[in-house]
């Protein structure tokens, strides 16, 4: 996932907070926030210290970033995306990561059907 796809700044964060709509299930809350002069989507991640140590903590986030690179014709664009890790997530495989992203998105309205014939 390219730098221009990421959310960085803490600026960035809150507004998303503020005024974003957000979505939850039991492993992620996604705030969604709309950015119609924006071209594609951007992605920021949050894992609370709560939730493990840093080896778990980064490898959540790859899962996060690998699922949302393999939604990536699927996702609206325009949007700014906050992912927020929740506790059981730490128990969570690569597969498990993917199917509630894809549940939680789909959830928030953002996530389009997959077109026939792709596995992803």
């Amino acid at each position: 996932m390219k730098k221009d796809f990421r959310v960085k700044k803490n600026k960035e964060f809150q507004e998303a907070f503020k005024k974003g709509k957000s979505v939850a299930n039991r492993q992620f809350v996604v705030y969604i926030l709309r950015k119609t002069e924006q071209e594609n989507f951007r992605i920021g991640l949050s894992v609370s210290k709560k939730i493990g140590n840093a080896v778990m903590r980064n490898q959540i986030k790859r899962y996060i970033r690998q699922s949302f690179h393999e939604f990536q014709d699927r996702v609206q664009n325009g949007n700014d995306y906050i992912i927020i890790a929740r506790k059981p997530t730490a128990e969570m495989d690569m597969h498990e990561v993917k199917k509630s992203l894809e549940h939680v998105l789909k959830v928030g309205k953002v996530l389009k059907k997959p077109k026939p014939g792709d596995n992803g």
